[in-house]
Formats: structure tokens, C-alpha cells, sequence
């Protein structure tokens, strides 16, 4: 098993990893509070939701699994060789396990909070559906030689594939609204916080180990924050370019000389007549 070269790059690999994950944790309580205080999800998509719900729960499977099993550990040092390291950290873990819970906080809001008339695409409900009856199919395949880390590798294809295709339908849904009203700015801007932290995390151990195994090795990983940081962009730019939230007009009041009654009383009426 490989160790750190470097002391000093170690911890810069533990501040980057936990930056992401505080980042990336934090990113999902914007959108949480923007529809608690609006009692309303209108503007939110729900197939994003959906499909990060799935997205996330494929992540954890693969993070927890090589993480935590020896036996799935010992099937990656047989392929990428004794001397590299495991490309999951606790943070990419701790990380997992927040983002489904807080998506599934997501879905319950959906339930019970004005939706005015947005539902759930049938497609994206046939995409989820399809994803899970293929994971099941190659679990069965797996299982008689025990091909775990292949598995695994099964869900972490899934949650690449599944990041690919949960902005789009909120990009779409901007794109055709012309705003972003109700899809909250700062989840974006902190999920492009945790996409950059978890890309450099890879780096420092990559130049620790003078290996770019990491890379390829935990491919999903390294696709997953370059993604992220690309719709993030483009969300910024839809957010703060093409779409800008109007400025409300306030209209002055009326200085109190100038302020008259909505209706004159009987005294002052007739103070006016003589």
C-alpha cells in the first residue's frame, strides 16, 4: 500500500478534500431555504432533482464500497498495481451520504409545496428506471466471480452518465423562461467551489505519488468535477449574463403635505364648505 511522500502536500490533500466536501454539502441548502421561505418550488426542475437523487445514491455506492471493503480494495491494488493509493477519500464519502439525504429533503418539498403546474417528465422517470434495472442486471453477472470492483465501476459510469444529464433539463428550463427565478444562484456558485477543491485534490496526490493513476483510476471522480465546474459556468452565465433578475421599481411616497385621504371626514367636509 502506498504511503505519502510528502507531509506538507498531505495535509494540502486533506484542506482541498474537505473544502469540497464543505462546499459541495453546503451547496444544497440555498435551493432547501429558497423554497422553504417561498413555500414553492416553482422554478426548480424536477427532473434535475430526480436524476440527482439517483446520481448521488450511484456516488455512494461506490464511494462506501471501495472505501470501506477490503476485498474491493484488494481487486483495485491487482489492477493498478500495490504501489498506488485508493482514489476515495472520508471526505468523498461524508460527502455521499449528505448530498442523498439532502435530495431526498428536495423531493419531500417537491410533495408538499406549491408547484404550480410542473411535474415530473415521463422521460426522466424511464432514465431512472432503465439505470436501475441495468445496475441490478450486472450485479447478477457480478456476483457468481465476484467481480466487485467492476461493479462498482458500473455505478460510478452511472453517476457520470447521470451528471452529464441532470443540468440539462434545468439549463433548458432557464433557457425557455428566460430567468432563473426560484433556482438559487448560491448552490451553484458553492458547487463550483467543491468542483475546483475535488479536481485539485487529485492533483496534489497525483504529484505526491508522481502518478497520474488517480486520474484514470477513479475516472467518474475526475469527470464529475470537470462537469460540474462546465454547467456551473454556464448557470453563471444564464444567472448573471443572459438572465438577470429585474430591479422593482419603488415608487416614492408621497410627503405627508401632499398626502391626501381616501376619504374625507364628515368635520373636514364641512370646514370646507364654509
Amino acid at each position: 500500500m502506498a504511503s505519502w511522500n510528502s507531509t506538507p502536500l498531505e495535509v494540502l490533500y486533506q484542506i482541498l478534500g474537505w473544502t469540497a466536501f464543505v462546499s459541495w454539502s453546503v451547496s444544497f441548502y440555498p435551493q432547501v431555504i429558497l423554497n422553504f421561505r417561498r413555500k414553492s418550488v416553482v422554478g426548480l426542475n424536477f427532473d434535475f432533482v430526480v436524476l440527482n437523487l439517483t446520481k448521488h445514491s450511484s456516488y455512494l455506492i461506490y464511494n462506501a464500497t471501495l472505501y470501506f471493503s477490503a476485498a474491493v480494495q484488494a481487486q483495485y491494488y491487482e489492477k493498478y498495481g500495490y504501489g498506488e493509493m485508493i482514489p476515495v477519500a472520508a471526505n468523498d464519502v461524508a460527502f455521499s451520504i449528505h448530498a442523498v439525504l439532502l435530495t431526498a429533503v428536495t423531493l419531500v418539498q417537491i410533495a408538499i409545496y406549491d408547484r404550480g403546474s410542473q411535474k415530473i417528465s415521463k422521460a426522466s422517470l424511464v432514465i431512472v428506471s432503465a439505470v436501475w434495472l441495468t445496475a441490478a442486471v450486472c450485479f447478477f453477472i457480478a456476483l457468481p466471480k465476484h467481480s466487485w470492483l467492476w461493479l462498482i465501476s458500473i455505478f460510478n459510469s452511472i453517476q457520470v452518465f447521470m451528471t452529464v444529464i441532470k443540468y440539462i433539463p434545468q439549463a433548458y428550463m432557464n433557457f425557455g423562461r428566460k430567468s432563473t427565478d426560484g433556482f438559487s444562484i448560491g448552490n451553484i456558485l458553492l458547487d463550483f467551489l467543491g468542483g475546483v477543491a475535488n479536481y485539485a485534490q487529485m492533483a496534489v496526490q497525483s504529484i505526491d505519488q508522481n502518478s497520474w493513476v488517480n486520474f484514470y483510476g477513479n475516472i467518474g471522480k475526475t469527470l464529475l468535477s470537470l462537469i460540474s465546474i462546465f454547467f456551473d459556468l454556464l448557470f453563471m452565465l444564464q444567472h448573471y449574463v443572459l438572465y438577470p433578475a429585474k430591479k422593482v421599481s419603488i415608487i416614492p411616497r408621497a410627503s405627508k403635505e401632499t398626502e391626501e385621504p381616501l376619504v374625507k371626514s364628515t368635520d373636514q367636509s364641512q370646514s370646507e364648505e364654509v
